[in-house]
């Protein structure tokens, strides 16, 4: 399936980089309105404290109020299993619709069983306002975008296309970061390799937009690119790099990987829509550490 990309349109994008997650979350304006959308918000933990709070979600809002803008849209680019999402925080203030990739169902499922989670737990995607398929579009405002179905570092992973934007989530890395890791449940490195072709298939205008950067090297942090740019210098797979040496060097690499800091939190909250498990009698929560579980 080939996308279309509206190189015409060029959404105004608000970076808001997360220090503690090396995540990077946008608000994402329509040119020709005051609607925008918000692309992979963060919660803060203080893990060994458990303690959540909410000062870089409150960030995004600041700027959305304070440019009066119109929430229209919350996307989430996958399960994160880095850092929790803030999304029904901010639904909560700002409205907007709540979407994820249909496949979040095989994510909910896999992890429902890891964290034990009994029947009241849905895994039919129904804690999300809509589930996309590959190639569903969606307006903010009066600008048509656009979700592209690219699993690999999980089964539920989308590429979202505004404009001449695309929020690659997990998929790629800037140039010199590469790639992300495959070997999550339902993870597939393969699966990764075709789904990056999908995002190098694009126009090489396209301006793309990471979600993690880690500063290889020491360099200053970076989230913008283009798809010229990561075809030319991307150091897994571009110059035309095969799928059998992206798989053999994936799966080499991500066997020295340790689990993210987070990956117990942040999965448990992030396959409920970024709501925290639910309260027991006494009207307390709590989080769950499945032993020997991932």
């Amino acid at each position: 399936m080939t996308h279309n990309v509206n190189l015409d349109i060029h959404p105004d994008v608000q970076p808001f980089f997360d220090p503690a997650t090396n995540t990077i979350s946008y608000v994402v304006k329509d040119p020709a309105s005051d609607a925008c959308a918000i692309v992979d918000s963060v919660m803060d933990i203080d893990y060994a404290a458990g303690r959540i709070s909410h000062d870089h979600a409150d960030q995004l809002i600041d700027h959305v109020r304070g440019r009066g803008l119109t929430l229209e849209w919350l996307i989430e680019t996958h399960v994160h299993a880095d850092h929790l999402s803030a999304a029904p925080y901010i639904q909560a203030r700002l409205g907007g619709k709540l979407g994820i990739g249909r496949q979040i169902t095989t994510v909910q499922d896999t992890f429902g069983k890891v964290f034990n989670e009994g029947t009241e737990f849905q895994r039919d995607g129904s804690q999300f306002d809509r589930l996309f398929d590959d190639g569903d579009t969606y307006m903010v405002g009066e600008m048509e975008c656009r979700a592209i179905h690219t699993p690999g570092h999980t089964p539920a992973c989308m590429t979202h296309v505004m404009g001449d934007a695309a929020f690659v989530g997990d998929t790629l890395f800037m140039p010199d970061g590469g790639s992300a890791r495959a070997d999550f449940p339902g993870g597939d490195a393969g699966q990764l390799y075709d789904s990056i072709q999908k995002v190098l298939a694009l126009p090489d205008q396209t301006r793309l937009f990471m979600c993690h950067d880690y500063g290889p090297g020491g360099r200053e942090i970076q989230w913008e690119t283009t798809v010229a740019e990561e075809k030319a210098h991307n150091i897994h797979v571009g110059r035309g790099k095969t799928r059998e040496e992206f798989v053999r060097f994936r799966t080499e690499r991500d066997a020295q990987l340790d689990m993210p800091r987070l990956i117990i939190p942040s999965l448990q909250v992030n396959m409920r829509g970024g709501d925290l498990p639910p309260a027991d009698e006494d009207g307390k929560r709590f989080l769950k550490v499945p032993i020997n579980g991932l």
